[in-house]
Order: C-alpha cells, then sequence, then structure tokens
C-alpha cells in the first residue's frame, strides 16, 4: 500500500464514518481522525481514534488525508488551510466505476455508486451511496452528490453544487456553482450559479450570496 498505510480523517461526524467505512473497505489502513469538538476527542469511529484538533495538522506536510466533512464549502476553505497535506482519493470496491472516468485528487465514492463511461469527477467531491453519474458528466471541484441521486448523460455541474437526496437530473443539464438542489427535486432546465433549487420539475426559490 505504500503511502496509503497512515491516512488520516479530517472531520469526525456521521460523515466521517462513512469515509472510514469506505477506506476500511477497500483495504487501506486509517490512522486517525481530527475534529475541533472537544467532546469527540478521544473517542472512537470504527475503532480509530479522534486524537486531536485540526490546529496540530497546521504546518503538517506530505501525509496522506481526506474528508470526513459533508460540507462542501468547509471542505474547499480547509484544502487551502492543508495545502500540504497529501490527499487520496478512494472507492468502494461496492462500487462500479469505469475505467475511463477520471477522479481528482481527495473524492470519495461509496459503496452502491455507479459511474460511467468518460466521466470526469473533480477534486474533494462525494459521490454518496447509491447514486448515479451517466456517460459524459463533468463534475466541478468540492461537488456532493447525495444518496440515490441519478444524473443522465452529458450533464456538467459547477464547483460546490450540493444535489440533495434522491434528485434527478435529465440529460444535458447544466447546473452553474455552489447551487444547492433540494432533495427530491427533477432538473429537466438548466440552473444558475448561486441559488436554491427545488420542487418537480425544479424551479429557482432564491438567490445565494456569491460563494469566494
Amino acid at each position: 500500500m505504500g503511502k496509503f498505510n497512515h491516512i488520516i480523517v479530517i472531520g469526525a461526524g456521521g460523515h466521517a464514518k462513512v469515509v472510514v467505512s469506505t477506506l476500511l473497505a477497500a483495504g487501506l489502513n486509517v490512522s486517525s481522525l481530527y475534529d475541533d469538538d472537544p467532546e469527540k476527542l478521544d473517542k472512537k469511529i470504527l475503532g480509530i481514534k479522534v486524537a486531536g484538533a485540526l490546529s496540530e495538522l497546521d504546518g503538517v506536510t506530505g501525509r496522506p488525508a481526506i474528508f470526513g466533512i459533508g460540507d462542501n464549502l468547509t471542505r474547499k476553505q480547509l484544502t487551502n488551510r492543508f495545502r500540504n497535506l497529501d490527499w487520496v482519493s478512494v472507492i468502494h470496491p461496492d462500487a462500479y466505476m469505469h475505467p475511463s472516468v477520471s477522479i481528482g485528487k481527495g473524492t470519495v465514492v461509496f459503496a452502491g455508486a455507479v459511474i460511467q463511461p468518460d466521466a470526469v469527477i473533480g477534486e474533494h467531491c462525494i459521490i454518496n451511496s447509491g447514486a448515479t453519474v451517466d456517460h459524459d458528466c463533468v463534475l466541478g471541484n468540492y461537488v456532493h452528490i447525495a444518496p440515490g441521486v441519478n444524473l443522465a448523460g452529458n450533464v456538467k455541474i459547477g464547483e460546490g453544487v450540493f444535489f440533495g437526496i434522491g434528485g434527478a437530473a435529465i440529460i444535458g443539464i447544466n447546473i452553474g456553482e455552489w447551487t444547492v438542489v433540494g432533495a427530491g427535486s427533477i432538473i429537466i432546465k438548466n440552473l444558475p450559479a448561486n441559488t436554491v433549487a427545488a420542487g418537480v420539475p425544479a424551479r429557482v426559490l432564491k438567490y445565494k450570496k456569491d460563494i469566494k
């Protein structure tokens, strides 16, 4: 396994539990978790100890790491803070990913996910349990595709998009960066950046401030 023998996980909540289980299922060794919640210190997630606060990682260089944090903006901010960590990606052995798929560093693909030919997945993305990403989709960095989401072919999703549980997008849809798609929503028209959309079919409910 080489450098992947001692992976650290940043975050120690529910999402981190699934990340740890995915790493272990893939045969990788998780050394420790880090979280700023003092109540989590010294507790264990699936046998892995929460070793300390995030400040203990400041200045650390070259250690293999992955996020156990579901919030997209938080992952982006922490990537900038810990730019010298060696970000790794992991794919659950019970996921399917065609060999032509491109996966960025720091991305996690959970059990039951399906990613079809020539899809491109950015850095620090989450393809959650049972989600499907069809042919030629392109996902920007820090995207979170929640459990049970179905993306048809040629869907383009901008940086930081959160696509809520059980939703779907028809073929060729574009979703602008940092947009939030509500649970169960069906996207049949393109969505602009920095919006909140929901419904069947989905419509824009409000605009958010630009994410910097």
